[in-house]
This record gives C-alpha cells, sequence and structure tokens, in this order.
C-alpha cells in the first residue's frame, strides 16, 4: 500500500507539473479541484492532488492600475473634448470612492447635503462628497436642468449604465495616452483607495467607506505598485556595498 501511494504521489506530481506549464495557476487549481470532487464521488480517496499553494501578492501590477498621473490625463482628455459629464462623472467616482453602480444614488438632493446614502448588496452606509465637487455638481444640475434626482443621466433621463460610462472612458486613452487596460471605473474606486490609506493608513475606516465587509478585501484594493515597494526597500538603509 505504501508502494502504491508512492506511485501515486510521482503520478500526481507529473500531471501537476505537467498543467503548470501549460496554464495559469488558478486554472491548474480548477482542474485539480474538478478530479478531487469526482475522485471523493467515486470514494477514490487514494487519488485526490492537492491544489497548487500561491502566496497572496503584496504588490498590484504596473500594467493595471492606475496611476494619479493618468488620472490627471484622463480628465484633461475629457476636458478637452467638452465633455463635462464624463470630467465631473469620474472625479465622482474617484473623489469618493462609490462603485459605479452606485452613480444613481448621486442626486440634486445628495449634492445639497453634502453626502449620499447608498443602499447596495443589502447595506446602507452614507458617503460623504467634497465640498468642491458639489458645487461643481450643482452648477452641472442647474445648466442640465435636472432639479431632483439622479445626476449623471442620459438624454432619455435614465441613469447611466455601466457600459455607457466604459464606453465614454475608452474614448479618452489615446488622447490622454493611458492603456485600455486601465481605463475602466472600477480602478478609479481603486485609485481613490490606494490615495486614502497613504495618508490616512486607516484600513478599518476605509474598508467602511468602502462598503467592504471584509478588511480582506480592502487590502487588495491598498496594493501599490512594484516600483514603489523597490524604493521602499530602498530607503531601508541597510546597505554598505
Amino acid at each position: 500500500r505504501i508502494y502504491v501511494r508512492s506511485s501515486y504521489q510521482h503520478i500526481h506530481n507529473s500531471y501537476k507539473n505537467y498543467l503548470l506549464e501549460k496554464y495559469s495557476v488558478a486554472s491548474v487549481n480548477s482542474v485539480l479541484s474538478s478530479l478531487n470532487s469526482f475522485f471523493s464521488y467515486m470514494e477514490w480517496f487514494d487519488l485526490r492532488v492537492k491544489t497548487v499553494k500561491v502566496q497572496r501578492q503584496i504588490f498590484a501590477s504596473d500594467d493595471k492600475e492606475l496611476t494619479k498621473s493618468e488620472y490627471e490625463r484622463l480628465l484633461k482628455a475629457a476636458g478637452d473634448k467638452k465633455n463635462e459629464r464624463l470630467y465631473l462623472l469620474v472625479q465622482t467616482i474617484c473623489a469618493s470612492g462609490i462603485r459605479v453602480s452606485e452613480l444613481k444614488y448621486v442626486t440634486v438632493e445628495a449634492i445639497r447635503l453634502g453626502q449620499a446614502e447608498i443602499n447596495c448588496k443589502g447595506k446602507r452606509r452614507k458617503v460623504f462628497l467634497p465640498n468642491t465637487l458639489c458645487k461643481a455638481l450643482k452648477k452641472y444640475a442647474q445648466a442640465q436642468k435636472i432639479k431632483s434626482g439622479t445626476v449623471f443621466i442620459t438624454k432619455n433621463g435614465n441613469p447611466l449604465d455601466r457600459s455607457n460610462i466604459w464606453s465614454d472612458m475608452k474614448k479618452l486613452c489615446m488622447t490622454a495616452n493611458v492603456s485600455e487596460k486601465k481605463v475602466f471605473p472600477h480602478n478609479l474606486r481603486h485609485l481613490f483607495a490606494r490615495t486614502y490609506y497613504s495618508l490616512q493608513k486607516d484600513i478599518v475606516r476605509l474598508a467602511d467607506i468602502l462598503g467592504h465587509s471584509s478588511i480582506s478585501t480592502t487590502r487588495i484594493y491598498t496594493q501599490e505598485n512594484g516600483e514603489i515597494h523597490r524604493q521602499q526597500i530602498q530607503k531601508l538603509g541597510l546597505l554598505r556595498c
């Protein structure tokens, strides 16, 4: 029996290595989990394979995370195109950290109060809107003759949906010289989280602001790119070579 188990282990490792050469770790673990479920159903417990353990990534990928300078270029591009709605929408998400699906709660009534009451995923929370942003949104609403309800709406008066916003943001990429991979609404929320955490260092408060139930989720949002980590390590002063 010991010999049989050893043989199984050898086959498992060979098969796992074969998968790792061809697929991502996530895909490999998905395949192995499916096999393990089948083996358990058949009661072939000796055939089950251990999934690949992956250390949690401690920094964000440079080619995916939006930087503050890139954000500024996107704003300039929106301004140059005279797209005031998009210009203010991008700032609203990035300055408040709300989800794109929560934009509908940024209403005329909310900007008068300086805060929006968000009802998302069965949870209610208040999101404060900066005074400067409220003034700009109030002026925009008056110019667009929006007297009540959601500020960011289509020509038919319906709240903008994710596809509208996504499409409009992508049109800024070439002018702003920012990779399309980085330009989507949720990345603005990530930029808010990283900027807030870099100043306040309060991940519990940040989790509340973002509406996260788990701080583990918030930690993903606060990851900075590898170059910043490299600079921090170099500043430790532990080298004398």
